[in-house]
């Protein structure tokens, strides 16, 4: 287990650019297996959990090809059925969160799929429903294996259905989609997720053939074909490192200057930084962050105390309410942050209380932080990162403190940001992997 000892204190200065977005890299990299033909992606990010699926595809019988430092080709023309159904596939795809999607492209283009419980983060519940009941709806059929503990999917051809999400689940809907377009007839998707990740993958699979309308809506409406064929696509930035790199220039009282962030698909992330009473400039499509001495948490319109909560899109995604928790220890002012989605992400707040946050866990969905306004500084800590989006929050933190810290099991950090610690120490951070 590897760990990041810290030395806190030091402003960084600079230009940093994000990476590509793993959320969405590890639906287009599933999203190959529709097709025959080669697949290429540029702008994939060097983390742990795309180079494990990428593996995990080659292994699959996927003719893998990296054509550069971050493109890579897929060609899904000769898949090994045997290993699908192997007792080494299925302990992978247990600890790989990513292989649910798997399911949609192989029950469509094979008619059939199995797959064991994902693993992934220590964030509470993250129940599989939606993924099942909506492949489910357009005629697989589902079967558990008890003595193996998986999940046997299998279906002739698929048949387009309507359909209500249970929720607006990003995964899911993309597992649906995935699904839907090799479908016999039309698939109406209601409650869809339209994050940008959802919005990328569907115009990926209409280059290659299907037929999806009402992308950036929660409405999709699929209408199947026999077959895709190959294209290239290029991942976007990755917004929640985007969002990290802002407040980490608050925590750390730093200029920094984030480099193509694709402003347009950022949402109301930068608002909600602003909220908290940063300042930052749109420069073209980079994002400046200015040096700030002090910054100051909003109140709404009565007087009453700021509320920042998670939401479907274009609401705030949850990946960044770990960071924006931290950014609020040193706030001026307090703030309510309510983490709707995930019952078990607050609970990494304890580890910033014994770094002298003052913070009230209200329940396992609530916290609220009243901040130092830089007036005390958090102390160095000796800590444990539970999940991708504590880790970095936690790394943040450490950055700003006084004195020494140490993160362990940092391979949750790994899991999503790309070499973070050469790119920070290049901007002035004292980070050393041990």
């Amino acid at each position: 287990m590897a760990s990041f000892v810290i030395e806190g204190g030091h402003s960084l200065s600079g230009d940093i650019y994000p990476q590509g977005a793993k959320n969405e890299v590890l639906q287009i990299i599933c999203a190959t297996l529709l097709t025959a033909e080669e697949v290429t992606v540029h702008n994939v990010p060097d983390i742990l959990d795309v180079n494990n699926l990428i593996q995990l595809m080659r292994d699959m019988g996927v003719a893998v090809s990296k054509k550069g430092i971050d493109t890579y080709s897929f060609r899904a023309a000769d898949v090994d059925f045997a290993y699908l159904e192997s007792d080494e596939f299925l302990k992978r795809c247990s600890s790989l969160r990513g292989s649910v999607m798997l399911v949609g492209p192989m029950v469509a283009r094979f008619g059939k799929a199995m797959i064991s419980k994902p693993g992934g983060d220590k964030i509470g519940r993250r129940r599989l429903d939606t993924h099942f009941i909506g492949i489910q709806n357009l005629g697989a059929e589902f079967a558990y294996n008890e003595k193996r503990e998986v999940y046997e999917i299998s279906a002739q051809r698929l048949q387009g259905s309507y359909m209500l999400l249970d929720e607006a689940s990003v995964t899911g809907t993309a597992n649906i989609v995935m699904a839907a377009v090799l479908a016999k007839g039309k698939t109406t998707i209601y409650n869809a997720a339209c994050e940008p990740y959802v919005q990328q993958l569907c115009r990926m699979l209409n280059r290659m053939g299907a037929k999806i309308e009402g992308i950036a809506s929660n409405l999709l409406t699929v209408e199947g074909v026999d077959e895709l064929h190959g294209t290239e696509h290029t991942i976007l930035p990755d917004m929640i490192e985007v969002g990290s790199f802002i407040g980490m220039a608050a925590m750390t009282r730093s200029e920094l200057t984030i480099k193509n962030v694709s402003h347009a698909n950022l949402g109301i992330i930068p608002d909600s930084f602003r909220r908290l009473g940063i300042k930052m400039e749109q420069r073209g499509d980079d994002i400046y962050v200015p040096a700030q001495e002090t910054y100051q948490i909003e109140s709404f319109i009565d007087g009453s105390i700021m509320t920042i909560a998670d939401a479907p899109w274009p609401g705030l995604t949850p990946d960044l309410l770990s960071v924006l928790l931290v950014v609020a220890t040193q706030a001026k002012g307090s703030v309510l942050i309510h983490q709707k989605m995930f019952e078990s992400r607050l609970f990494f707040v304890d580890k910033l209380i014994d770094m002298g946050a003052q913070i009230i866990l209200c329940d396992p969905h609530r916290a609220v932080v009243i901040g130092h306004d830089h007036g005390f500084k958090l102390r160095g800590g000796n800590m444990t990162s539970p999940d991708i989006r504590a880790g970095i929050a936690l790394l943040i933190a450490a950055m700003s403190a006084d004195g020494i810290s140490r993160i362990h099991n940092i391979e949750q950090i790994d899991r999503g940001y790309q070499d973070i610690e050469r790119r920070l120490n290049a901007l002035g951070a004292r980070i050393t992997r041990i």
